[in-house]
């Protein structure tokens, strides 16, 4: 049989078609085994994890697939439950793929403790108040007394307490700033020293 005749022949013919057909079952099976291991094409709503806790932020997202990734915890925010979702990327709505990772800022339980510095007592409101301010606390009332010095900080209160240097107080916390109203003299305060001494010294005895 010539070349010619067994390529016009039906079972070359036959080979051919069988051929074709085997190509396109591979390619359609192959496209279908991507699309199932990679949803190739599909894309996935990222649900709101916001003051979510992370137990419930880990069932949510295993319900569509996704995995999560806690990279830090954010200054304390009292709007959310301690240990809540506060940030996440990609943000809610966000159309990502199947098996995507979610990076979360997570809500700690309670404000930071920032420690008292010292120098502040005798300075001015001027200087202490943005100090204390820039730390994080709440300035809440600025008391005067009487003093040589006007302006000069006399001393920190906390809950009617005197502050020290190196104390440690809560971020956030009220603060009341006692300074000098100026109105005594040097001889007056040095007077009202001796005085005091005096009646301890009687007292003792």
């Amino acid at each position: 049989m010539s070349l010619f005749k067994f390529l016009s022949s039906k079972a070359f013919l036959k080979q051919i078609i069988i051929a074709i057909l085997l190509i396109v079952v591979l390619i359609f099976g192959a496209t279908q085994w991507l699309s199932a291991t990679t949803n190739h094409g599909e894309t996935i709503k990222v649900p709101d994890l916001s003051k979510l806790s992370l137990d419930i932020v880990d069932k949510k997202l295993d319900e569509v697939n996704m995995r999560f990734e806690v990279l830090d915890s954010a200054n304390y925010n009292p709007d959310y439950p301690a240990f809540s979702v506060i940030e996440q990327n990609p943000k809610a709505g966000a159309m990502v793929k199947d098996n995507r990772k979610i990076y979360l800022t997570v809500n700690p339980s309670d404000y930071i403790d920032v420690e008292i510095p010292e120098n502040l007592i005798s300075r001015t409101l001027r200087q202490v108040q943005p100090t204390l301010e820039a730390m994080g606390f709440k300035i809440v009332e600025v008391v005067e007394k009487p003093g040589w010095a006007k302006g000069s900080v006399l001393e920190l209160k906390h809950d009617d307490a005197t502050l020290e240097a190196g104390e440690m107080l809560k971020k956030n916390s009220e603060i009341i700033i006692v300074i000098s109203d100026g109105s005594l003299r040097y001889n007056e305060e040095f007077s009202e020293e001796i005085e005091s001494d005096s009646l301890k010294i009687e007292t003792n005895e």
